[in-house]
C-alpha cells in the first residue's frame, strides 16, 4: 500500500538543521504516525512521502516555504513588563501563550530589557532548511473517525473515538 491522502503512515525519522545538527528523532521511540493530507507534518515532508511504501527510506530537504515558513518580522514585538502580572522572573527562552487576532499564539521570550520583553511568535524552526532522514514502517487505512478528526487516534488521544 502506498502513502496517499486519507491513509495513515508511520515513520521513523531524524531531523537535522542545515549544519547537520540533530534537532529531533524518533530513535528509541514509537514511529511517528500521521494522517496523509491532514497537515499533521510539514508540507515538504508529506509531499516527498506520497507514493512511498513500507520499508522505503529517503532523505528529504525541506525549504522554509514548505516547512515552518519564513521568519515573519510582524511576529516579533516588544511588550510591556506589566503584561506578565504574577510572574517575577522572566528569562530568555521562556514560552507563553499570547492572544493574537487569530487566537492563541505560542511566543518565546528572546530578550528581557528595562523597557519591556521581546517576544517572538515565529516557530523555532521558521526560516530554516530542514533535513529529514525517514523510514516508512507502516501504511494503513484511516478510520472514519481519524479522517473526521484530522489526525491519527491512539496513545495520548484525548477525545472519544
Amino acid at each position: 500500500m502506498q502513502i496517499a491522502e486519507n491513509l495513515v503512515a508511520l515513520i521513523h525519522y531524524k531531523l537535522k538543521d542545515e549544519q547537520g545538527n540533530l534537532l529531533d528523532s524518533s530513535e528509541g521511540q514509537e514511529p511517528l504516525p500521521f494522517l496523509c493530507g491532514a497537515h499533521n507534518i510539514v508540507e515538504g515532508l508529506e509531499k516527498a512521502l506520497i507514493g512511498k511504501t513500507v520499508g522505503d527510506k529517503l532523505d528529504v530537504v525541506v525549504k522554509p516555504e514548505e516547512g515552518y515558513g519564513e521568519i515573519r518580522a510582524e511576529l516579533v514585538q516588544k511588550v510591556a513588563r506589566e503584561n506578565f502580572q504574577g510572574i517575577d522572573d522572566i528569562e530568555v527562552g521562556m514560552q507563553f501563550m499570547a492572544e493574537a487576532p487569530w487566537g492563541q499564539q505560542p511566543v518565546t521570550v528572546t530578550a528581557v530589557e528595562d523597557d519591556g520583553v521581546m517576544l517572538d511568535g515565529n516557530h523555532p524552526l521558521a526560516g530554516q532548511t530542514l533535513q529529514f532522514s525517514v523510514e516508512v514502517t507502516e501504511v494503513r487505512e484511516a478510520t472514519d473517525d481519524e479522517i473526521a478528526h484530522g489526525h491519527v487516534h491512539g496513545e495520548g488521544c484525548d477525545h472519544d473515538h
